[in-house]
Parts: structure tokens; sequence; C-alpha cells
């Protein structure tokens, strides 16, 4: 039984200044104000300290820690874990390691965390809290003074600096501007005075400057059908496109200074400012292709320079004349002739003997069970069992008697035995490997006893249960009363030990799969003869057996050596272990018996008689059985050999005395010399059996008769471990005798004594370098008195991200540990470990008490740990991410080239390239079949009037409810009646001057169409504003006055019920009522008719604003002139073929964008009937949509992405329902998504994929695509190819190159054509920065040049600059006289194998999406949707997710849709995919309730709301947690 001793290693301050960073001040979030002040005070204590100055921690010269032995039994994972770390020196170390991060304090950012959010496991599993901690109502002032204790904290500047800040109202949040004077190395010594006034500033400043509009909202509207277009912050548009995209990420658009939030986000960047660790030499640059280099040796790694070992011979096995052929001949012989000797001793709970079974007893019981077992459990002809085949043990613990018997009766039956473990659950640890086992043995009978039996979990009929994985079992009862006598006439066969396989151990592997390890009769014969020579055992000895008598030592030595040997063996079970440790070395003084224990406690023991040279350590595996053991010396022989060997050798493979440095050693003791008739050979652990050099570590591989033969029924495995050939430095084996792996990482030393360093599956291989598991678990045990965790329920592992291992560390929490005292435990164990060993952690997340999986001796089952780890199910109480500190293999940052070359020269380059400029255009505008009416009407409302007169009865519209029915309809002449009355009423009582602008808040319905044309009528300017919600006004109101505000508005016109919503008393509370313009409400107008209809001059003129919030939370209003409206209706009526014998359907709202133009205009200039259902409709009716296309045999419909996404979650599973009701489909020839996004293809191919079997073409299904400076770009007609779908390179695209790749090819994007480009629309693929073309392999901004283009924003700012470079602008080289528009979108153009109308090969535009939401980070261009998709697929509770960047870090909030428990699950989850998928290190993870993120009416996410949401600390989260 081997294990070692890490002392620690303590590199000097100036070497290690690495360490530093991770230094603790712990956020206190709630105290009570006299807490506050001594917290205050105890914060500005270190500011007063010059940094640099540390004093030396160890002033005593003699305090220099040295590491002392310890060691523990391999084979117990159990209890005796507490021990096994136990080592005070590595405490001193570690403290030593700790002092010095103290003495530069810089603060960590505590995680933010809801008070419910941390489940107490239940109460049962816990001890009472301690009652004299902090009473929980300190609780409630927690949030107010966090941030400014914690900017007191980090002394960067005078509190004059950040008064001056706040008070100047700079639009620049505390986070911002803190970085500025960062690492200046003056401190300034606050005194009290400055400091309180500093937090009364702070806490009354509001930053906000003038062009900001107010903070419209505090609170997050719940449900995400009823959310605004405009959540916090609303920035009118006034940011050139030109400008770095940094002046706007940095600016939180009205964040209070004191945000909470920012500060500790500041604290995060000043932590992460220094580097880590010296970045590991060029990893890998991320260039076409993407090839992970290997780091360039490090010249000062040391290398082995020893000669190649030569293999150790143990002595010979020697022959001695009583040995018996075979074990049960021993057995039988002992059975006959000392029949009243004592074999084994079972002790109860208490550690009293509870029964004897002597050797007399132990053959007729085991007799009878073998003779049972082949005669009785079947009939004659069929037996159940035939010699060879195997049976599953399961016997508890506590029972050794009945496995002994058992066991030798399945010897002397010539079947199988396989120990297992009793299940004691369906859900245990790794029971389902126990299963793989038993399928690859082919177990088919279980052995059991009738206790246990009872106690095994049943079905609700009484059957056993069936275990997770495991094959059908026949249980069988071996207790004494059912086992039948042999008949006189059989007699076992007791042939000579063969090659037979005896029995078979489990031994499960690193990864938890379970394998069974065949030991052959001559193998088991020749272990015990082995065992007996090297431990000098004596026939009639006593031997205390402490260890699990199912396999490893407990086995060899307890159950067959001792047999062979006639020694009586006593066994203590496990839990009087932990009960009463002491009760096994009592059992020694009684019987007077020999110890197989080790010398952790012979300091201890040593005063009551126990002699250094007693103590045996062993070293051992399941393959090779036990490979090394220490030979009990007689008194005076030399003491045990010592290796105080370097750590950092270890960790390259390297054996170095250590000398320089006493805290990084490691002592290792010998285990002993090889076993007698051994040959034994130390080989590299990875790539071709290699031999060692003599100071090299690597795998210990043996060759003897005793061993395993086999991993049983998995051949393939087998060969690679039990039939190893060694092989010399230049590659030829060394002779032709196969060795076995052992598992074990050690070397030989002086005197050919073994030692033993570690084993191959604690092994974690980070960065080249090998670190052992128990080590990294000694140290973090080590930090402190654990009041934090519990000893020995910790776990340690790698796991792979981004092309290495990272190490994990999880442990369980104790339930009075409180927040505080967990997190500086977590900070401090970073900093030991990153001293110790020089490996960052990637993650340490605690878990409540008795919640991870455990062995069935009570450790930790780490396998099944890391496995619930990775699939998120750990829920842990704690956790924190260390990725910025342990990645340091990231692909070198991309230098943006500045551009040297010339217009001329790209162009020719582009063309020896063979790519083409990237440009499209749809088919010419031309002259439409009805001249005289498109000649004649050059102005909708005069369209409308000659509809009124030619074809009055003709129904334009029709709006539906809930219900599928008609609630309204319009005909020409109605709607041209409706308008008069709306122009008549707009003239007497709003007083309305020609061009004067009037808002329209209407649901959507025919009396915004009709109000609009009244206002055309009049002369005036319409502004469609959506209604506010009368559930949330406090969140949707401020939006409707913003619009009125900024448009300027005259008048409004509503209805009755909205006007009374504007003047109610809840509206006074969040805006200012008595200021409205005139509110005119249309319900019952009189018939009156204007004396004339205004008629605009020019087609220049405009016809109405367009206002919209887009997805960076930018209010913009675009001004449409008539000639651009009559363009644009004339262009869809092209592309869809609209004339007056049609019906479309509409289901999405009218208030901007093609969605209005279609709602509202594209009717009465075509003639068609519009199908109006307002999407609020479908919430309460959610087939309506599409029973309303079969009804009506609707060919073309049009919709949002938020109606196809109701449809699919709220319909997916009622298809049939739906079939059955008569739904048809098949009518639909095109349906269109109006959007102003990259189309969404996951949710259209599954929308549909569901509605196939309802007849809806899988070609119908396309998608529009508008920006603000052109309404409409793209529309699937009917008359262009079906839309494409292509992959492309996601790496390439981040370098703004598009690279096809085929389906399903990794790190690939699928992108689907946006719709066709409309007639009369060219577009442009442009480089943003230069503003010259770029060829069709480029991703670029598209810019549009079309007669329906908009003619400039409507700013109460009147910024021309912008209005010239977004409408008016000219290429750089190239066509340089086209005037085009930037529509602020990043796309490109690819020509497609598919022919368009006219016969040409078809051009097909890709978005790819907004250039102000591309997030650019280490000079590479992200866009969020694609994190975002990679982060929805990382675990089943996330609903959805966004991200956005703030000073340069990456924060994903995420939305969890299960219970809080699972909140901290997700961060580690969020963090591996994006570091995996995107090669980005993830700053902050918020995890927060669903509905948050907050979506516009068009479904798109509002990110920097979203982003200005959290710097102002209003999204309430479950849990923020900020990446180290």
């Amino acid at each position: 039984w081997f294990r070692k001793v890490p002392g620690a290693s303590l590199y000097p301050l100036e070497k290690r200044q690495s360490s530093a960073d991770l230094s603790l001040l712990v956020l206190f979030s709630d105290i009570t104000q006299k807490g506050y002040e001594k917290k205050q005070a105890k914060l500005l204590a270190p500011i007063k300290l010059t940094p640099g100055l540390s004093s030396d921690p160890t002033s005593n010269p003699n305090a220099v820690p040295v590491a002392a032995p310890r060691q523990h039994r391999a084979h117990r994972s159990g209890g005796t874990r507490d021990d096994r770390y136990r080592s005070d020196i590595h405490t001193e170390a570690v403290q030593a390691a700790l002092a010095r991060h103290k003495e530069e304090k810089m603060a960590l950012p505590m995680p933010t965390k809801r008070r419910s959010a941390f489940v107490q496991p239940p109460a049962e599993n816990c001890t009472p809290p301690d009652t004299s901690s902090a009473s929980e109502d300190e609780g409630s002032l927690r949030r107010r003074q966090a941030a400014i204790s914690a900017m007191l904290a980090q002394n960067l500047q005078s509190p004059e600096y950040w008064i001056n800040r706040s008070v100047q109202s700079s639009s620049t949040s505390s986070s911002a501007s803190s970085t500025l004077s960062h690492g200046d190395g003056k401190t300034h010594n606050h005194n009290q005075g400055q400091t309180s006034v500093l937090a009364d500033v702070l806490a009354h400043t509001r930053i906000e400057s003038s062009s900001i509009p107010p903070d419209v909202t505090s609170t997050v509207p719940q449900d995400r059908n009823s959310r605004v277009d405009l959540p916090p912050n609303i920035t009118v548009r006034g940011m050139s496109r030109g400008q770095s995209r940094s002046s706007m990420m940095d600016t939180a658009g009205g964040v209070p200074a004191h945000s909470r939030v920012s500060t500790k986000i500041q604290q995060l960047l000043n932590t992460l400012k220094r580097p880590k660790r010296p970045p590991l030499s060029e990893f890998f640059l991320d260039d076409f292709e993407e090839i992970v280099e290997v780091p360039q040796p490090d010249p000062n790694t040391p290398r082995p320079e020893g000669r190649q070992m030569i293999p150790v011979k143990g002595e010979p096995l020697g022959v001695v004349s009583n040995w018996p052929p075979a074990l049960q001949a021993a057995l039988a012989r002992w059975g006959a002739t000392q029949a009243k000797s004592p074999a084994l001793t079972a002790l109860d709970i208490t550690g009293k003997p509870l029964y004897t079974l002597t050797y007399g007893k132990l053959w007729s019981r085991s007799l009878k069970l073998a003779y049972t077992l082949l005669n009785k459990l079947g009939t004659k002809n069929e037996p159940v069992l035939k010699p060879g085949d195997r049976v599953a043990l399961v016997y508890p613990n506590s029972d050794p008697g009945m496995f002994w018997v058992a066991f030798y009766g399945c010897l002397l039956a010539e079947v199988i035995p396989v120990p297992i473990e009793v299940p004691l659950s369906r859900k245990d640890a790794g029971s389902q490997q126990i299963g793989f086992l038993l399928g690859s043995c082919g177990v088919g009978l279980a052995l059991t006893s009738e206790v246990c039996l009872k106690g095994l979990p049943k079905t609700q009929n009484g059957e056993i249960m069936q275990f997770k994985g495991w094959p059908r079992l026949k249980w069988v009862v071996t207790d004494t009363k059912y086992l039948t006598k042999p008949s006189k006439d059989w007699q076992p066969l007791l042939p000579t030990a063969n090659t037979d396989t005896a029995y078979i151990e489990y031994k499960a592997s690193k990864e938890g799969t379970v394998m069974g390890v065949a030991v052959s009769k001559i193998s088991m014969l020749t272990h015990c003869q082995a065992l007996t020579q090297a431990c000098n055992y004596c026939e009639g000895e006593t031997l205390v057996n402490v260890l699990d008598f199912k396999k490893d030592s407990g086995l060899w030595h307890g159950v067959l050596t001792s047999v062979m040997n006639r020694i009586h063996t006593i066994s203590v079970p496990y839990s009087v272990m932990k009960a009463c440790p002491l009760s096994w070395v009592q059992r020694v003084h009684v019987h007077k018996g020999s110890v197989s224990s080790c010398d952790a406690f012979l300091n201890v023991f040593q005063s009551h008689g126990l002699t250094p040279e007693m103590i045996c350590p062993c070293a051992s595996s399941p393959e090779a059985m036990t490979v090394a053991i220490r030979r009990p010396g007689a008194q005076g022989t030399p003491l045990p050999a010592r290796a105080v060997l370097s750590m950092a050798g270890l960790s390259h493979g390297v054996i170095r005395v250590n000398t320089e440095d006493k805290n990084s050693a490691l002592t290792v003791q010998d285990v002993g010399h090889v076993m007698p008739g051994a040959l034994m050979c130390i080989v590299k652990p990875d790539g071709p059996p290699m031999l060692c050099k003599t100071d090299e570590i690597g795998e210990i591989v043996l060759n003897s008769r005793a061993g395993g033969t086999m991993y049983y029924g998995l051949p393939g495995v087998t060969k690679n471990t039990f039939e190893v050939i060694p092989v010399n430095s230049g590659g030829t084996p060394i002779g032709e005798v196969p060795f076995k792996r052992t598992g074990l990482l050690g070397f030989v030393g002086p005197g050919s004594l073994v030692f033993v360093v570690g084993k191959i599956e604690g092994l974690l291989s980070v960065s080249g370098r090998r670190h052992n598991a128990d080590d990294l678990v000694a140290t973090a045990l080590a930090v402190e008195p654990v009041k934090t965790i519990y000893r020995g329920r910790i776990a340690v592992f790698s796991v792979t991200v981004f092309y290495d291992e990272r190490v994990v560390i999880v442990a369980e929490q104790r339930p009075d540990a409180n927040e505080e005292d967990s997190f500086q435990w977590m900070s401090r164990v970073l900093q030991a470990i990153d001293s110790i060993h020089q490996v960052g952690l990637y993650c340490l997340a605690l878990v409540p008490a008795n919640t991870l999986p455990k062995t069935p001796l009570g450790g930790i089952h780490v396998s099944e740990t890391k496995q619930h780890f990775l699939e998120g199910s750990l829920h842990p109480c704690n956790i924190l991410m260390c990725p910025h500190t342990c990645v340091t293999n990231l692909p070198k940052p991309r230098q943006k080239q500045p551009v040297g070359v010339g217009p001329a020269s790209i162009m020719v380059g582009n063309l020896v390239a063979g790519k083409r400029i990237a440009q499209a255009s749809g088919r010419d505008l031309g002259l439409i079949d009805d001249q005289e009416q498109s000649r004649k009407h050059q102005f909708l409302s005069e369209a409308l009037q000659w509809r009124a007169q030619t074809d009055p009865d003709q129904v334009l519209y029709m709006l539906l409810n809930a219900k599928g029915v008609a609630v309204s309809t319009a005909t020409c002449s109605q709607l041209h009646k409706r308008a008069e009355k709306i122009t008549a009423a707009l003239l007497e009582r709003g007083g309305i001057n020609t061009g004067d602008n009037v808002v329209l808040l209407y649901p959507p319905g025919i009396d915004l169409i009709a109000s609009f044309y009244g206002c055309l009528y009049a002369g005036c300017i319409p502004v469609t504003v959506r209604p506010p919600h009368s559930q949330n006004l406090a969140a949707t109101l401020p939006t409707v006055r913003m619009i009125i505000d900024v448009s300027k508005a005259a008048c409004i016109l509503t209805t009755q019920t909205l006007m009374k919503i504007l003047r109610s008393k809840e509206a006074a509370g969040c805006v200012n009522v008595k200021t409205w313009p005139n509110i005119i409400d249309t319900d019952d107008l009189p018939r009156k008719r204007p004396s004339n209809i205004y008629k605009p001059p020019t087609a220049e003129m405009l016809a109405y604003l367009d206002f919209s919030v887009s997805t960076t939370g930018m209010l913009t209003g675009v001004k449409i002139s008539h000639s651009a409206v009559n363009a644009l209706c004339r262009s869809i009526k092209l592309q869809c073929e609209l004339y007056s014998s049609r019906q479309i359907a509409i289901c999405m709202d009218p208030y901007c964008g093609l969605g209005f133009v279609l709602w509202c205009m594209s009717s009465v200039y075509s003639g068609h009937q519009s199908i109006l259902i307002p999407p609020m409709e479908l919430e309460t009716s959610l087939p309506l949509w599409l029973s309303t296309l079969s009804q009506y045999k609707i060919r073309d419909t049009f919709c949002s992405y938020s109606v196809m996404e109701l449809c699919t979650k709220g319909l997916g599973t009622q298809t049939e329902a739906l079939k059955a009701r008569g739904v048809n489909l098949s009518c639909v020839r095109s349906c269109v998504i109006i959007a102003e996004e990259r189309p969404r293809l996951a949710l259209t191919q599954s929308f549909s994929k569901l509605f196939k079997d309802l007849g809806l073409s899988p070609r119908a299904v396309s998608t529009a695509f508008g920006a603000r400076v052109n309404l409409a770009i793209c529309l699937q007609g009917t008359a262009g190819p079906d839309p494409s779908t292509v992959y492309v390179d996601m790496k390439s695209l981040r370098h703004d190159r598009v690279r096809l790749v085929e389906r399903g090819a990794p790190q690939s994007l699928p992108l689907m054509e946006s719709g066709t480009i409309l007639p009369g629309v060219r577009v442009i693929i442009v480089n943003p920065e230069t503003r010259g073309p770029l060829g069709d392999s480029h991703l670029g901004e598209i810019w549009v040049n079309s007669p329906h283009n908009a003619s400039g924003y409507y700013s109460i700012y009147g910024e021309e600059s912008l209005q010239g470079d977004h409408f008016n602008t000219r290429l750089s080289f190239g066509d340089t006289e086209t005037h085009w528009a930037r529509t602020g979108y990043l796309g490109f153009v690819r020509r497609t194998e598919l022919l368009d109308a006219r016969g040409d090969r078809h051009d097909a535009l890709f978005v790819v999406g907004s250039l102000d939401e591309t997030l650019e980070l280490r000079g590479l261009r992200y866009h969020p949707i694609d994190i975002e998709t990679s982060v929805s697929r990382a675990h089943r509770s996330i609903a959805e997710s966004a991200v956005f960047t703030w000073t340069n870090l990456l924060v994903v909030v995420v939305e969890l849709s299960g219970s809080e428990q699972e909140a901290l699950d997700l961060v580690p989850l969020v963090t591996n995919v994006v570091l995996k998928e995107h090669h980005l290190i993830v700053g902050v993870v918020v995890i927060v309730d669903p509905g948050v993120i907050p979506i516009n009416s068009r479904g798109e996410k509002q990110r920097m709301h979203l982003r200005d949401s959290f710097l102002a600390d209003q999204l309430d989260p479950i849990y923020v947690a900020y990446n180290m």
C-alpha cells in the first residue's frame, strides 16, 4: 500500500509574480451600517501600504517546512481519504504560499447570487448550521453598499477624480473610466472624510447626458409577447458607422455610476490585467486551416540524462515441499486434518467477534455449495451451471463468512466467481458500468445471502429490480439451510492448478468503465506462494484484515494466501473502522497478529511497541496483482529509503532530487523489492513501450506467473495491457516475454528498491506536464483549517477543452459554510495550487453535502462526478471558473493590416483570382400591365380615389378575430369614405397645417389603414406607433412618448379606449400626461367630407415616417417619399404577381418596415384582397393563421418570426388534430417571413418539417430582407428560383472571408438566401472601412441602390453628415458615380447554378448579420447569433441566450428554463462550448429567469438594452459568475 508526500512548492515572490493576481478581496453584498463601517475600515487599511514592499512571510530561518512521510493504502479509496492528505508540513507550505498573495491585494469579484438560488440539501443530511453566525436579516442591505466598498478597495484614483467624473455627467460608466489610469503605481491616501463624501456623491449621482433619452423602464416585462420595442435606454440614431465600434460599446447609456455590476466587472478587468503565466509560445495561427502547433520546447525543461534502465529481477520463487498443487487442495487438507483450527473471525459493528468459522466448517459448507450449484439448480439433463460458467458474488462487507464459503464453493464447483459490490439503489454510482462487466463476462447467475437479498431494492410486485445496464440475473441464496449435503458418491475434482480462469476481479478505469481481470488457477496459486515467501507467512499465524475482502490485497492476503497457510484471519468491516478506528489495533493486540499496514501512524504507535521494520508498504494493481512489497525486516535492518523529489521535475516525468526549494518537494518512500519470481521494467506511459532512463518516471510493467491473464471478454483491450513487449531506444524489442502494464507510475531507485509516485488514472496532463490528482487534493485540503468543505469528499479530474486538459476540482461544502467563506476558500485554493504546482485550475465547484456520487466504500466516484460535471447535473452551490488564467493556447489575435494597396490593384487582384465583384440586381421594374393607372396615379391617395370610383365594392381588407370570424371588412369605397371623415376631423378639430406630423396610435386593424389614408388626404405626414400595453404601461408607454416627442407630432389619432389609457392615472405614473399633443378619437366621427383632397406638388414629397427600434437599441425614424412608396408597391406587385383577383393573408404587426407596407398600402396599389390576422389573436387561438390559410385557400402569406415560432412551439404536437379538423396547407405557394436579420434556418426548417403532414410544400417557406435605409431589398416571389442554402466556414467568416464547405464539415455554418432581390434593386458588397467593392469571396457591408430607398433619417438633431453617409454615399473606387444607401448589414453575394426569370445564372444574397451588433474580439469579427446558437445547445435547461461585450469582456446571458439549482451547472458548460466552438473566453455568465432577454416586435433580441439593464443592475439575475 503506497503513497507519497507532497511538500509544497513556493517560488519566491519575484519569480512567481503571476500568483499575486488572485488575491482576495471578497465583495460584501449584504451588511448592516455598523458592519459596513467595520468593513470599510478594513478595506481601507491595505491602501496605506505601499505595494511592492512585502514582508518576508518566513522571517524565522528555521521555519522552512520540511516534507514528512505519509502513506495510504491504495485500495482503500474509502474513508482513509481523510488521512491520506493530512500533512501538517503541507499545510505550512500552503499557508506560506498564501501569505505572499496577501501582500498585494487585488479585488476578485464575488459572484452575485439570488438568495433562493442556493438550495440546501434535505435537512436530515445536514448538521444544523452554527447559530452564532450572522443573522439572516442582514441580507437585505447587501446590494446597496457593495459597489461602493469595492470601489474604495480598488484604490485606483483619488476621490476627486471620481466625483468630478460623475458630476460632469460623462456618459462613460465607471468600468470604462477606471481602466484608464490603472497601473501608474501611485497610491492615494484616502482619508475617512473624503471617502464618505465620495460614497454620498456616488449614491446620488446618475450619469445622464443630454443626448440620452430618459431611462424608460425599471421593470422587465415578464411575458415575451408583451415585449416592447424599447426597453431601457434608447439612443436616438446618432452614431456614424464609421466611428469605431468600441465607442458605442464603452458607453452605458444612462447607467448609474455606482452600478454594482460594472464595479465588479472593473475588478475582474483589474484581476485579468497582468498576464497570468507566461503564455505558451506561438500556439497556432488561426489562418485558413487551423493547425495546432506543438509549443516550442522550453530550453529549461529538465530532461532525463541517465542510461537506459536494466530490467529488475525479484529473487527466485522458492520451492517448498508441502506447497499444495492447487488452492482447493490446501482447503481440503486443512478441512480434513485441522478441522477445529479457526479460519475466519468476523467482527460485528461494535468491533466484538460475531462468529468464528473453522477450517472444517469452511470446507464442509463450501462442498455443500459446490454440490448444490452443480446438481440442484436445474434438472439432471439441463443443469443451470456448468464448469467454467461465470457467477456474480453479491455479499455485503459485513459478512465475510458467507463470501468465503461462496468463493471456495465456486472454486470447488469449477465455476468462475465474479465478486461485485452490493447494489443499493437503481441509481448507484457506476452501477451501469458493473452491468457492462457482468455483460462482458456473460454472468447470468448471482449468489447472495438471505439478509442481503431482502435488502436489495425491489419492484412493486416484489421482484428484484432490474439495475440500470445489468443483464437479467437469477438470484441464488447460499445460506447453509438452503444447501444440500453432497451424496456419498459425489467428490469434487481437485486437479493441479492450470491456466483455466479461477476468478474474475473487477477493475474500474479512469473513464469509469468496469472490466473484469481474469486470474488463472496457476496465477492465483503462484501469487499466494510469492506473498507467502515475501511476507514470511507461517502456518497457524493470525492476520487482521481491514481491507475489502472482495478484491485487491484484502482478497489476496485475507482470503487466498491465509487459507493456503492455515492462517486465522480476523476481518474488520469498514463500518467498524469508521465508527471506531482503534478497533483493529485492539484486535492485533488481543490476537498478537502481524499487521499489513503502513507507517503513517508509526509515530503514533511507536510508543506502544510498534517497530519501524514491521511496516511493509506494497504496490499492487488488479492486472499485475502485487508488484512489490517491503519485506518484514529483522531488528537492526536498514530503515526504509526516502526520496525527496522536485515537484517541477516530476511534472516533466523526470527524477530530480530537490535541493533548492524544500517547499516544492515530494517525499516518497520505497515499496520494497520486486516480488519473488517477477521481472520488472519501467516504460514510457504513452506511445510505444520504450524503456525509460534511470532518472525518468514511467509506468511499471511486470512479467510474472502471478498476475491477471486478460480482461475477460475484451480481447482488444487485453492485448495492449497484458501482452506488452518493451523496446529499447532504437525501437527493437528487448526479448520475447510479454509484460503486463500495472497502471502505476514510478522508478527503480538505488539497491533495486521500487518507488511509486502515482497512478496513471490519477494523472492529469496539462500543457505537456503531468500532475497527480492526489497531490492537488492534498494541496487543496491544506488550505486553512477545513471549515468550508468535508475532508475526503473531494474529486479532482481533468476535462478536455480546446486542445488541452483542464483541471477541475469538485468538493462537498458543509451546510453551515457561508457564501463568503466558500468563495474565500476557493480563491485561496487557486493561489495555493498555482504556487505549488504551477498549474492553473479551470474550474472549482462546491456542491451541497452528500450529493457527490459515492463508491461502495464511501469515497467519491470520480468518473461519475466528471460525467455529472460534463452533463450539467452536478448542481453546484458555488462555482469559480478561471479560463482566463489557464487557457494559454488561444490563437494569436489577428492584427488587421492597414490597406496599403490602391483601388486598381484590388480590382485587378480580384479579377486575377477569378473573383467577380460581389454585386447583384433584381429584374427591371419596366412598365406594368395597367399603364394608365400607374401613369395617372403617382400617389397612393389618388389610387384609392380611383379604385373607389371604378370598383367601389371590391373588398380590399378583411380583419379576423381569434375565432376566425371577419369582424370588419373594407371595400374600396368604404375605405375612401372613412378616410374622408378622418381628413375632415383632422382639418376641423386638429387645426393641422399641410406637412404636419400626425401620430397614428391603433391596434392592428382597418382603423389604422383608414387613418393613414385620412392623413394623406389632409396633406399630413402619418407616423404609426405601436399602442402601449395596458398591462405593462411602465415599460411600453415611455416608448410611445419618445416617438411622439422625437417626431414633433402635431396631434394623435387613436381609439376611445387608448385615449382613456393615455390620460389615465397609471399613465401619469410613467410619463407627463399633461403635455400630450391634441388627441382625436376617431371611433364615432360625423359624416363630413373635406372641401378638397390634398395632392402633393411632387412625388419627392414625404409620404410618411417609419419609426423603429433597431436591435442595437437605436430609435430611428426614416423618411419615405411618395415616389418610394409607389416604386416599392410596384416592385412587390411584380415580384409576387399581385392583381385584383388574388387573396393574401398577413399575420404580423403593421407598425414599421415591410409589414406596414403590406398591411396598409399594397392592396390599395395592386387591388388584391388582404386578410389581416393580428398576431395577438394567436395567443388565444394558436391555429388561427394556419386554419385561415386552409379555409380561404391562400396562395401567398406573410408572417413574422414570432408568429412562426409560436406555431412551431405551440402546434408542433398537434398536427394530427389539425389534420382531423381538415386543415390543409397544400394551397400555400409562398409563405414569406418579413425580417431584418439573418434568416433563422433552424426555425424555418422545423416549421416546414412539422407542417409537411398538413400538405405544406417544403419549397413554400422563404424570407424577406429589409433595412432602415430600404424597407424591402429581397422578397421571395413567385418567379425566381428556390432560395438556396450554403455552408460557410466559420473560422474564415471571422476574418471577413467566405469559404464554402460541405454540409456537416466541422465549424460550418448553414446560411439561407434572404429571398430574391426585388425588381429595380441593385446591391453591392463593400468593405465598410475602405468603402471599396469586394470580391464574392468576401464578407462586407450590403449597399443598396433602388427607387424605393428611404430619403433619410428624420431626426431632431439634423445630423447631415450621417444622412449623406447612410443614404447617399459612393464607392471609393470602381463605379464612383452611383449613389448607394448603406444597410448596416454584413453579407455576401454568390452566383448559383440556378437560373432566374431572364434565364441568367441567379445571384443569391446572403445576409450574415448587423454590423452594429458584431463583436470585435481578438481582432476577429463575431456575430452574436453564432455564439448564442452554441450556448443554447450546451444544456437542455437553456431556453434562450444573448451575448454582448463590455470593455472587451464577453458577457453571456442565459435564460434558465429548469429549476434554480441547475443555474450553476450552466456556467462551465457555457464557458466550455464558447471556448471550443468560437475560441473565445467568456468573461461573465449571467443566469436569468425565462423571458428576461428583451425582444422587439419582429422577434429580434435587443442585446444593447439587455446590456444596459445588466450594467444598471436591473435584471434580478439568479446568478452572475465572473470568470477569472
